[in-house]
């Protein structure tokens, strides 16, 4: 995912793909606590030898010719919505940047997530990005798969982001990877909500169907390896500090709105309630 990735490079042995203080602490402190890489750019929570190993545990992507890649064929129709509010939503989807980051489930909580009001929510976001990121890299580098809008010829949903793209490996799913941890670590932290969350971070990865640039295998390998950076990350003491600093946060945030959803999500239901044009689930 070249969003992330390809800037970090030269930072890791093989790259980034593709932050802690009280509840009141103001949101500049809260930023200056998170370490980072680079300005703007968060270190995870775990060291490269801590991360899962994504060859290890995933298989190579399909081979072309077989029915596992004729299935990727298939729901690679997605792409036909082109033009929808629902590609209109991938195009968002694709944007890991943050601030706009931070407000992806912010209609699955019911809540807003930012800097000013879940200071350390967004820190904590910001550094599960990397680790989420990072975990899928060397997997990427091995299979170095050739991208869905590569093989079909067809426009991406951010024809800007092409030419990295194209040099990057489609498998598996960065974007997915990340998107499928934050729905984990969302929906421990907001439980009562754990179904519009984990539902959220599906149709996140499914953006990446309809954006063109990704094969289902990808967005399923991608939500397997979110799932196992998750797992690698309750071992570590820093992430569950933050995350139970987190968890009284949201739960005053939540509060304090009470049940006005923040703007623009009855359009975002709108376009995620458009079907693709082929499933795989």
């Amino acid at each position: 995912m070249t969003l992330l990735r390809s800037p970090l490079v030269p930072l890791l042995a093989t790259g980034l793909c593709l932050l802690a203080s009280a509840c009141a602490t103001p949101a500049a402190t809260a930023r200056d606590a998170v370490p980072e890489i680079r300005p703007g750019v968060a270190r995870g929570y775990l060291e490269t030898a801590q991360l899962p190993d994504s060859i290890a545990l995933l298989p190579p992507p399909p081979a072309p010719g077989s029915a596992a890649f004729a299935l990727d064929e298939q729901v690679n129709q997605a792409r036909a919505l082109r033009g929808s509010p629902r590609w209109q939503q991938a195009i968002a989807d694709a944007n890991l940047q943050f601030p706009e980051a931070a407000s992806i489930f912010a209609c699955a909580i019911g809540s807003r997530i930012d800097e000013a009001t879940t200071p350390r929510l967004y820190g904590l976001l910001r550094r599960t990005r990397t680790d989420a990121a990072v975990v899928s890299d060397a997997a990427k580098d091995r299979y170095n798969r050739t991208r869905p809008f590569v093989a079909n010829g067809e426009a991406t949903c951010t024809p800007d982001k092409e030419a990295g793209l194209a040099q990057n490996g489609s498998y598996p799913s960065g974007h997915t990877s990340i998107g499928w941890a934050w729905a984990l670590i969302l929906a421990e932290l907001a439980p009562d909500r754990s179904d519009a969350i984990l539902a959220r971070g599906r149709s996140y990865g499914e953006s990446r169907l309809v954006c063109n640039v990704h094969w289902h295998s990808d967005v399923l390998s991608g939500r397997f390896m979110g799932s196992a950076v998750v797992a690698r990350l309750h071992g570590d003491p820093r992430f569950r500090q933050d995350m139970d600093a987190a968890r009284s946060e949201l739960a005053a945030a939540r509060q304090a709105t009470g049940s006005t959803p923040p703007a623009g999500c009855d359009a975002a239901a709108a376009a995620l309630a458009q079907p693709l044009p082929v499933t795989a689930y």
